[in-house]
């Protein structure tokens, strides 16, 4: 990173003019949500065969975690290269690359192959779907003004729960009929022709502009991030808002590595669930976290509107629901199986998905256009490092503890989930680093 500035080969679109392109802007947004959808359900596919791929490969617990880990080995590194070039090349072409590219990685194992494949086949799907999130959401968000991305970026976002929610009972079914070759090659297939409906629909919003420096501030408050003249990368990740936005993401995405990758297994071999109850849960923990993701995407876009500031409207609620998840796992270490036992998994691991969206559009608020796509991009690869460490250290401890080592494990994720809320609740204030950054 550099605060050397480099004017961009094209400059990044600014936000349309009230009513411009409007029904386009949602056309591309809900692409998004799709491919957030298959992108989601990519991940879960190991998740959700766990037992017939361990015994099949002959995998520990340790080495199957490795495995998951291995998806993020390339993750974070393609998620900065790519990041950085949507601020210069256009995204449509860099979201269409990378969905062919993890839908190819796919259908190797659909065919057949073993423990090198299955690592080889995940490294290379991590590579492809790393900068997605970030690359989707920035190409989104070119075409909504500050006070109007919640809801966008919510309803991105929660295209990765509506993909675990769709693919849990669907891939399930298939994994337990047909073979969990077959579910590779299913979410291979969803990622090719999602790839020719982008081809054929998909742009970012062109109407750019060379952005001027206008006065610190104005009568009617600070200067929104999107008429702020380019700064560099390095001063906008050196904000208390920056830091406290990706700290906060990374708990975060701790739960969700788990949940994608651990859970499913907890629920059958720790607490005694079937397979099919296990996925109804993991799918019930998604639709918790959408319905929170677009509730608060709705009333987070009207008190922006009424000029509450994005300190308390996103921030404050976010520390909130990473406490509300902290004390979730806690219990969840204590509880056995039962009705309260479902209750406080579904609802209280729901909420902790909400700081993501909350992190995004921080950030986005943040820094100007023409570094939104690289600062959310340094975000995402720092803040996914946890997918990294969370699948193979699970892993080592159900090997290590048995049953105990998924306990132990629920105890850590509360500890992390905890230091997420304080780092958002203290750190986070984009309108005072927007100040800062103007001068």
């Amino acid at each position: 990173m550099s605060d050397i500035e480099v004017v961009p080969a094209h400059p990044t679109a600014l936000e349309p003019a009230p009513g411009e392109g409007r029904a386009r802007a949602w056309v591309v947004t809900g692409l998004l949500v799709v491919l957030m959808m298959i992108n989601f359900a990519d991940k879960s596919v190991l998740g959700l065969a766990a037992d017939p791929i361990r015994r099949d490969l002959g995998l520990s617990a340790t080495a199957y975690g490795l495995a998951n880990s291995a998806f993020f080995l390339l993750f974070s590194v393609s998620t900065l290269a790519v990041g950085f070039a949507a601020d210069r090349v256009r995204p449509r072409w860099l979201l269409l690359g990378m969905a062919l590219l993890w839908s190819l990685a796919q259908l190797p194992l659909a065919l057949g192959g073993g423990v090198a494949l299955l690592f080889a086949s995940r490294i290379l799907l991590g590579a492809a779907e790393g900068p997605a999130f970030p690359v989707a959401e920035h190409s989104a968000l070119s075409w909504f003004t500050d006070a109007r991305r919640n809801l966008p970026s919510a309803l991105i976002l929660s295209g990765t729960a509506l993909g675990v929610i769709v693919s849990a009972p669907t891939l399930t079914w298939l994994i337990d009929h047909h073979g969990w070759r077959a579910a590779f090659g299913a979410v291979g297939g969803a990622g090719l022709v999602w790839a020719a409906a982008w081809l054929a629909f998909g742009s970012e919003h062109r109407g750019a502009r060379k952005p001027k420096r206008p006065p610190t501030r104005t009568p009617a408050g600070p200067t929104p991030a999107s008429d702020i003249a380019p700064v560099g990368y390095r001063r906008i990740c050196a904000t208390r808002t920056w830091i406290g936005a990706t700290v906060a993401y990374f708990c975060t995405y701790w739960v969700v590595a788990l949940s994608l990758v651990w859970i499913p297994s907890y629920l059958h071999d720790a607490v005694g669930y079937t397979t099919a109850s296990s996925a109804s849960l993991v799918a019930g923990i998604w639709a918790v976290n959408t319905v929170v993701i677009l509730g608060h995407g709705a009333l987070a876009g009207r008190l922006l509107r009424r000029g509450v500031e994005g300190r308390w409207v996103r921030a404050r609620f976010g520390a909130l629901a990473l406490t509300v998840a902290g004390l979730a796992a806690f219990a969840l270490a204590f509880l056995g199986r039962g009705p309260a036992f479902a209750l406080v998994l579904v609802l209280g691991i729901g909420f902790a998905g909400v700081m993501v969206t909350i992190a995004v559009t921080t950030v986005a608020q943040l820094a100007p256009p023409s570094r939104r796509a690289g600062a959310l991009s340094v975000m995402n690869a720092v803040a996914t490092l946890s997918g990294l460490i969370a699948p193979a250290l699970v892993g080592h401890l159900v090997d290590a503890h048995g049953a105990g080592g998924y306990r132990e494990a629920l105890e850590l994720t509360g500890v992390i989930l905890l230091v997420g809320a304080l780092a958002a609740a203290t750190l986070v204030d984009p309108a005072r680093d927007a100040r800062r950054l103007a001068r």
